[in-house]
């Protein structure tokens, strides 16, 4: 066991050595042509903008932001279709914590009306299987 632990520990010294003697990636210098003609710089940024979808818009009329689809202008920011998607988001959340709360109390409602004409599942598959045992009786006769 100790010959193990004193291997991983050679192992792991060995490594951290290595790697921390040189932790820089060395420099490719690449030598531009003559040949090739020199082209301007682009900016390397774009103008903010972001052209919502039938869906963002959807989205941005029933959050409240704006009052028809024909208001939204061509381009919104990032953070606009966003922060629509979040509402939408958590008002769907909320609508199905409440449909599942009202289907557990339906279902409670449905078992307790079960109970009180004495049905239950027990009685149900019994009577199930008693029916499985009379069609093979009946099929083993004829």
């Amino acid at each position: 066991m100790n010959f193990v632990r004193s291997r991983l520990s050679v192992g792991s010294l060995l490594g951290q050595r290595v790697r921390g003697m040189c932790n820089k990636l060395p420099e490719v210098k690449t030598e531009s042509s003559s040949a090739a003609p020199a082209q301007e710089p682009r900016p390397s940024f774009r103008p903010p903008g972001y052209k919502p979808s039938n869906m963002d818009k959807k989205m941005l009329v029933w959050t409240g932001r704006f009052k028809s689809a024909e208001q939204i202008p061509e381009t919104l920011s990032y953070e606009t279709i966003d922060s629509a998607r979040n509402k939408i988001r958590v008002k769907v959340a909320y609508m199905m914590m409440v449909l599942t709360l009202g289907a557990c109390v339906l279902m409670v409602i449905m078992g307790k009306k079960a109970a009180g004409r004495n049905e239950s599942l027990t009685a149900y598959n019994l009577e199930k299987k008693a029916k499985w045992r009379e069609e093979i009786e009946k099929e083993k006769a004829q």
